[in-house]
């Protein structure tokens, strides 16, 4: 089954569609809190074209930690989040995104896979349906596990400010 992704940035709501166009399901996000932007250390969530280049976190448990895109071997919990206060966590599952459009989201300085972008689960505690992250798409961890289950490598995602 072909299934294509839509993140609102405006609605913090990212929607999964099959491919007739049917709405499949709806998930809240969290977009970056710096808004909508593609340049390279912006911070910014990027718009545009893009499809899931890697599936990262196969069969790893929930709240694994991951750092540069490899289990650190941590599970996370309120204690290790008090221990790092400053880490940006990313945890349970990556999506790894690659833009589809030259000069607005694919090479030189607006690259997203080279941003390194991403939907992944965040904390349960995070707050999602607010823009909030460092640019990468931020979802609960049950639901970046659903999202994982049905998205092969590939798939579109488009986002857009609307």
């Amino acid at each position: 089954m072909s299934v294509s992704i839509h993140i609102s940035i405006a609605r913090q709501m990212l929607t999964l569609f099959d491919g007739a166009g049917q709405v499949l399901a709806r998930y809240p996000v969290s977009t970056a809190s710096r808004g909508a932007g593609e340049l390279r250390g912006s911070y910014c969530t990027p718009r545009g074209k893009h499809l899931v280049r890697a599936r990262i976190g196969a069969g790893q448990p929930i709240n694994t930690v991951f750092v540069a895109r490899r289990p650190s071997g941590e599970v996370y919990s309120p204690e290790l989040a008090a221990a790092f206060p400053e880490r940006d966590w990313i945890l349970t599952r990556i999506l790894w995104l690659s833009g589809c459009e030259l000069e607005r989201n694919r090479l030189g300085l607006v690259d997203t896979m080279r941003r390194y972008i991403y939907l992944h689960g965040c904390p349960d505690n995070a707050v999602l349906g607010v823009p909030a992250s460092h640019g990468c798409i931020r979802m609960r961890n049950e639901d970046i596990v659903d999202l994982f289950d049905l998205v092969p490598v590939y798939t579109p995602v488009e986002i857009t400010e609307a």
